[in-house]
């Protein structure tokens, strides 16, 4: 039985409170919201923190509100589950609905937050595992060593990316206010990443993500799609976001294609944007972008599944987003896939 390791639980009810306790305590400090990815990071001790500061009583970080502007408000600490089941959610921004209801269980979903989801650490075959599994194999560069064990001779973490809102957060622009103790300020949610399997976040450390906001989104339709192993529980092993915005003549005037699971950062796709703005979304077009969409994914063996497969679903899932909201065809929202080897 994996086991936690001794801990002392802090619950501040205010923003100010926990950034004096994340302050206090600098490195022996972590911050948890659902503790749905911390808590299983502490059992296989990729994590040892002394001090855990839970977000769970501040208030201040909950609601989800739309805003006379037709901006779209929502709370660092609001479930999973009340993003997926909230009614302005789905009527407004339904892939973002969507997204949040493929994560996981509908238990991890009640517990989960949508900061701690926007804050996830990255993902790989050979780090999250027991203690025990790593030392067998020598542990890996993420943790205990200087080998990458996904690629011996890199000079890098391939660890990978696996929110599954994240990318639909960006495909819709929106934006993340961090609180520090030296200030707080809205930053883009695509700007909080990095290609860096050892550093993915570019938050600071004893930030607390409070809010995210939405920009109101006419004539936008945005569609999200995941693969995994299994219908329930499993993260992405690819997600992909399209975002469209279709012009009153039926072209594209905005193209945002962002993909999950194949990079150590959420991967925005400029090429097959570049390649669908001021076109219509024909069949010809569609087979263009979803080619850009092929070259640029390079998945590696960090997850479960088949290389060219989550490759070659990448493409399929962006081309089936875009002939749904071209009018050509339906698109499913998840797939199941069986597992490699």
């Amino acid at each position: 039985m994996l086991r936690l390791t001794p801990f002392t639980y802090l619950s501040p009810t205010s923003i100010d409170a926990a950034l004096t306790l994340l302050a206090k305590h600098g490195d022996e400090a972590q911050l948890m919201g659902g503790g749905t990815d911390l808590l299983p990071n502490i059992k296989h001790r990729l994590t040892e923190p002394r001090y855990v500061v839970g977000t769970r009583s501040i208030e201040d970080i909950k609601g989800i509100e739309l805003l006379p502007s037709g901006e779209l408000r929502i709370g660092g600490g609001v479930s999973l589950s009340e993003l997926e089941h909230s009614s302005v959610v789905r009527e407004r921004y339904p892939a973002l609905a969507e997204a949040a209801s493929l994560i996981s269980s509908p238990q991890i979903r009640r517990m989960g937050t949508l900061a701690g989801n926007i804050a996830l650490d990255v993902r790989c075959n050979y780090y999250n595992q027991s203690e025990h599994w790593r030392r067998a194999i020598g542990y890996c560069m993420k943790k205990d060593s200087e080998i990458c064990r996904v690629a011996p001779g890199s000079d890098r973490c391939w660890a990978v990316s696996s929110a599954d809102t994240v990318p639909v957060l960006i495909a819709l622009d929106a934006e993340m206010l961090v609180v520090h103790r030296t200030g707080a300020r809205w930053r883009k949610v695509a700007s909080g990443y990095r290609d860096d399997g050892l550093r993915p976040l570019t938050l600071a450390p004893g930030s607390i993500i409070a809010h995210v906001r939405i920009p109101p989104q006419e004539r936008t339709q945005t569609v999200y799609s995941k693969l995994r192993i299994r219908m329930s529980f499993d993260f992405p092993l690819v997600g992909a976001a399209t975002s469209i915005v279709l012009a009153e003549d039926g072209t594209v005037g905005r193209a945002r294609i962002v993909l999950t699971a194949v990079a150590s950062h959420p991967l925005e796709v400029v090429e097959a944007e570049q390649e669908l703005v001021g076109n219509r979304l024909t069949p010809d077009v569609i087979r263009s972008a979803g080619e850009k969409v092929f070259r640029a994914t390079h998945p590696m063996d960090n997850t479960e599944g088949a290389i060219p497969h989550r490759k070659r679903m990448a493409r399929v899932f962006v081309e089936r987003a875009l002939r749904q909201i071209g009018g050509l065809e339906a698109a499913p929202s998840a797939q199941t896939s069986k597992p490699a080897g």
